[in-house]
């Protein structure tokens, strides 16, 4: 079982961190805990409860931020965020529901938030690299997903999303992105994104609240990687409009591809 650094508050290297995952966000728009929660696992032994639930908080506050922006641009499809909300938030109860009657540091429960994040994180890195091609496939055998997706089916896609994220702090960003492609093909990319962050607010905040009920956060780790983060998120986004996405998207993919099959062999 990893063991929590027994000293996670004022330090240099998360905030760097914090710096290099904001940066990564704001280059990409892939959600955070793609890449701080494996982070804190593998490379600074944070018992995977911590690390999900201190960047479950983490996230909720960065892409606050995010919803803001979008809200402000009129690119957030609130009936949209409230499908996906009536699914996920009922699933998240579920998944604390669990992690609470087994314990946030059992053994049984940190083998399987360690097997849930690599199964997500190569989920991930599979919904980055050949996103357009799933996209295109399952439109040429469902062609009726181009008029309309039934609402059921969004509020059961929130559902997905909310046990992934509450078990593992991913899923939220590649995953919820593509999955809103895929049923609604006539929406806007922008507002594909800006109903993608804002709907990860809610569910990662009350995820996040959940683990800080059952004390699986660390908030001095948390101001760390926000001080870092911050500043990261508008270096990235200043700096995406400079750099093609053909490359960032693909390198990412790969990345989290690696680190998710490390954390299943680790388990």
């Amino acid at each position: 079982m990893m063991i929590h650094l027994a000293s996670s508050g004022f330090s240099p290297a998360f905030i760097v961190s914090g710096l290099l995952v904001g940066a990564l966000v704001g280059l990409t728009g892939v959600g955070g805990g793609s890449l701080m929660t494996p982070l804190l696992v593998l490379l600074f032994g944070f018992h995977p409860a911590t690390a999900v639930g201190t960047d479950l908080l983490f996230a909720s506050t960065t892409k606050s931020f995010g919803t803001l922006f979008h809200h402000a641009g009129k690119s957030v499809d609130w009936q949209v965020v409230g499908r996906l909300a009536l699914g996920s938030i009922p699933a998240t109860g579920l998944a604390m529901a669990v992690i609470a009657h087994h314990g946030t540091t059992s053994r049984a429960m940190s083998l399987v938030m360690s097997l849930v994040l690599g199964v997500a994180l190569l989920l991930s890195a599979v919904s980055l690299l050949v996103k357009d091609r799933i996209i295109r496939w399952v439109m040429d055998r469902h062609p009726g997903m181009r008029r309309q997706s039934p609402p059921a089916l969004t509020v059961l896609v929130g559902f997905v999303l909310g046990l992934l994220v509450t078990l593992s702090s991913v899923g939220a960003g590649a995953l919820g992105t593509v999955a809103l492609l895929l049923l609604y093909p006539k929406m806007a990319a922008v507002r594909v994104v800006g109903s993608d962050i804002a709907h990860a607010v809610p569910l990662t905040l009350i995820a996040g609240l959940g683990h800080w009920y059952l004390g699986s956060i660390d908030f001095p780790l948390l101001g760390t990687l926000l001080l870092g983060s911050i500043p990261g998120i508008l270096l990235g986004s200043w700096a995406a409009r400079h750099m093609s996405e053909r490359f960032l998207r693909p390198s990412l993919g790969v990345v989290l591809a690696l680190v998710g099959w490390r954390m299943l062999t680790v388990v």
